[in-house]
C-alpha cells in the first residue's frame, strides 16, 4: 500500500553538500534557498517557519564561506530579503550591518527602509 504512504518534501537547503562549494557554487545555492524558502517564510504556519528559520540558517552557513567580497555580500543580500519576507526584521538587521558594498546597502535601503534606522 505505498500508494497512501506519506512522503516527506526535500527541501533543497535540507540536501547535503558533498564537496567544499566555490564562491560561484555557493552564491547560486544560497540564490536557490532564497527562491525556494520564500513561499515558506510569508506563512505564519509554525511548520513553514521552521523550514524559514532551517533555510536562513542554511543560507548563512554557506555564506559566511564565501572568500569573494562582492559575492558575499549580494548573497547577503538575498537572505536579508528572505528574512523580510518573514517579517524577521531582527536577522535581517543584523545581516544588513554585515554588508560592505555600499551600493548593495543603498538598494537594501530602497527596498527596506526600515532597516536603515
Amino acid at each position: 500500500m505505498r500508494w497512501f504512504a506519506r512522503t516527506t518534501r526535500n527541501d533543497i537547503w535540507d540536501e547535503p553538500i558533498e564537496s567544499p562549494l566555490g564562491d560561484i557554487d555557493a552564491a547560486e545555492r544560497i540564490r536557490a534557498i532564497c527562491h525556494a524558502a520564500s513561499a515558506a517564510a510569508s506563512r505564519s504556519d509554525k511548520r513553514e517557519s521552521e523550514r524559514y528559520e532551517r533555510a536562513a540558517k542554511v543560507a548563512m552557513e554557506i555564506a559566511m564561506k564565501i572568500s569573494d567580497d562582492l559575492m558575499r555580500d549580494d548573497a547577503v543580500h538575498r537572505i536579508v530579503g528572505l528574512c523580510m519576507t518573514a517579517n524577521d526584521t531582527k536577522t535581517a538587521q543584523i545581516l544588513y550591518r554585515a554588508i560592505h558594498a555600499s551600493w548593495i546597502r543603498e538598494t537594501i535601503q530602497r527596498d527596506h527602509p526600515t532597516l536603515s534606522s
